[in-house]
C-alpha cells in the first residue's frame, strides 16, 4: 500500500506568502528559516551554559604563564612577544622552503626570458632576402600570405598587420619586465641566503669600508676560521 500511495500524485502544499498589508515589514519567516535560527539560537545558549559552567567550576590558584605575558585589547588577548614562538631549527627549516620557492621562480622567469629573447632575436635578425613573419593564429597567418601573394607588393615594416606589431611590442615591454622581476628575485633570493648563513654558528663579524677590497653597497660578513675534528 505504501507504494501505491507513493505513486499516487499529490498536491504540493506550499507555505503563503506575506500579505501585502504587511509587504512593509519584509520577507515573511518561513518555516525553514525559524528551523535554522533556533539551530542557532540553542547553539549558543549551550555555548553559554557550557563557559559558565567552567568558570564555576575553576580553580581559584590556577597559573599559567600566559596570564602575565598576554593583555587584553578591546576583548581580544594579544601575546606580547612571539619572538620565541619557533626554534631556531624550525626558523631555519622555514628559510630554507621559502628560498627554495624563490629559486625555484627565478628559474621559472629566466627559462621564460630565453624563450623570448629566442623568438625576437630570430625576428629581429632575419637575413634581407628572406623574411620570416610569426602569426599568432590563423587569421594573422592567411593576412599574411594574403599580402605576400599579391604581385608588386612587399612585405614592408608598414604592410605588416597592426595586431603583429602590437602583440611584437607587448612582447618587448613583457621581456623587459621579466627581466626586472627576475634581477628583483635574485636580489631576494641572495639576501635570504646571507640571513640563513647568519643563522649558523660560528663567530663573525661585519667588515669596514676599508676592509673590503671590491665596494659594494651590500653588507660584507667574515666568519673566523676554526678547525675541523
Amino acid at each position: 500500500m505504501s507504494s501505491l500511495r507513493n505513486a499516487i500524485s499529490r498536491r504540493a502544499h506550499k507555505e503563503r506568502a506575506q500579505p501585502d498589508a504587511r509587504k512593509k515589514f519584509g520577507l515573511l519567516e518561513k518555516h525553514k528559516d525559524y528551523v535554522e535560527r533556533a539551530k542557532a539560537y540553542h547553539k549558543k545558549e549551550e555555548t553559554l551554559r557550557r563557559l559558565k559552567e567552567k568558570a564555576a567550576f575553576r580553580n581559584p590558584d590556577e597559573f599559567y604563564f600566559k596570564m602575565i605575558k598576554t593583555r587584553t585589547v578591546d576583548g581580544v588577548h594579544k601575546v606580547e612577544s612571539e619572538a620565541n614562538k619557533y626554534t631556531p631549527e624550525e626558523l631555519m627549516l622555514m628559510k630554507t622552503q621559502d628560498m627554495g620557492y624563490v629559486l625555484q621562480k627565478v628559474q621559472s622567469e629566466r627559462k621564460r626570458i630565453d624563450k623570448l629573447t629566442a623568438m625576437l632575436h630570430s625576428l629581429d635578425n632575419q637575413p634581407s632576402n628572406r623574411k620570416v613573419y610569426f602569426a599568432e593564429d590563423r587569421e594573422d597567418a592567411k593576412e599574411i600570405q594574403s599580402r605576400a601573394s599579391k604581385p608588386g607588393i612587399p612585405i614592408a615594416s608598414d604592410n605588416i598587420p597592426a595586431r603583429i606589431k602590437r602583440k611584437t611590442v607587448a612582447s618587448y615591454r613583457e621581456l623587459e619586465a621579466r627581466k626586472n622581476r627576475a634581477n628583483e628575485l635574485e636580489k631576494i633570493f641572495m639576501d635570504m641566503t646571507m640571513q640563513k648563513e647568519l643563522q649558523k654558528k660560528g663567530r663573525k663579524r661585519k667588515l669596514r669600508e676599508d676592509e673590503i677590497l671590491s665596494p659594494t653597497s651590500r653588507p660584507v660578513y667574515k666568519w673566523r676560521a676554526e678547525r675541523k675534528r
